[in-house]
């Protein structure tokens, strides 16, 4: 099977008090880029959250969503900072004596000098959390490995249809080629003697002439290598794997072949069909490159 490195993944995953909800978007992308959004708190999960990702995905650029509930009831404390508290006693009473003032310093005035009172995070089990956030991360990843298979297997669909289309340009190619050569005698033949007026014709240099017109529009070895191409890409899709860049590298020795193929053109049904396979090269190139 074949994975389109478009799709999407979501989880969520509820557990003791806490809940984690993973979401996971891509698109084609050269290599692999993840971008993780996710609370400062999690912030040391990162690289492991990167490392199980790339069980499941190996292109596209990834963007990656993560939230985090926490409903248990002491999820914070109060700390008192008895040190810092004396430190600002200290100055206030030398302030009083300094300058001649009352020494009414209260506990609820003193409390609200900074950092007196502060509100911290109560510890959190690690090990626990990661469980938690790694079936989030799995589950979202699961889902997203099922959407790329699903869209990889209609761009495989689509893809082959495409080839057989191209397959079919390229046979007429090869049914016509030689018909030009056979046109090119008669037309040179026929001027000749319009030209001499007569029916003698040198026989040996009008065969030379042909000869060197059917070697400048000969695409034998260009057929042959497209049909070589398009059964290679055909073979690929059907065995699946992560094959995008190679056949990207396949649809450009295509796209090569086709434009030589062209260029040696001598006939207009030849150059029309020559400009098809181009185009229809360039809507196969387009859709490998949502391949991984």
């Amino acid at each position: 099977m074949i994975k389109s490195m478009t799709g999407f993944g979501r989880c969520e995953v509820s557990e003791n008090n806490r809940k984690f909800t993973v979401e996971m978007k891509a698109v084609n992308h050269r290599y692999l880029d993840v971008n993780i959004k996710m609370p400062k708190a999690l912030n040391f999960f990162e690289s492991a959250i990167r490392a199980e990702l790339k069980n499941y995905i190996s292109r596209g650029k990834v963007d990656v969503f993560i939230t985090y509930e926490d409903m248990s009831e002491n999820t914070s404390a109060v700390h008192y900072n008895k040190e810092l508290a004396a430190e600002y006693l200290k100055y206030l009473r030398q302030m009083a004596e300094d300058f001649g003032l009352d020494d009414d310093i209260r506990v609820s005035t003193l409390s609200k000098y900074p950092e007196v009172f502060s509100m911290e995070e109560v510890g959190m089990d690690e090990d626990e959390l990661w469980k938690e956030l790694q079936k989030a991360v799995v589950g979202a990843a699961k889902m997203f490995v099922d959407s790329r298979i699903t869209e990889g297997e209609n761009l495989k669909n689509d893809l082959i249809d495409k080839l057989d289309g191209m397959l079919k340009l390229v046979d007429f190619i090869s049914e016509r080629s030689p018909k030009i050569v056979e046109e090119y005698h008669k037309k040179l033949e026929d001027r000749v003697r319009e030209l001499l007026a007569d029916n003698t014709v040198d026989e040996g240099r009008l065969l030379t002439e042909v000869t060197i017109f059917a070697d400048k529009v000969c695409v034998d070895e260009e057929l042959v290598r497209l049909r070589s191409h398009i059964e290679t890409t055909r073979k690929a899709l059907i065995e699946g794997g992560s094959i995008g860049r190679k056949l990207d590298f396949i649809a450009q020795e295509m796209n090569r072949e086709a434009n030589t193929t062209l260029s040696k053109s001598n006939d207009l049904e030849i150059s029309n069909c020559a400009i098809e396979l181009k185009t229809e090269i360039e809507k196969v190139r387009e859709q490998i490159q949502n391949i991984e």
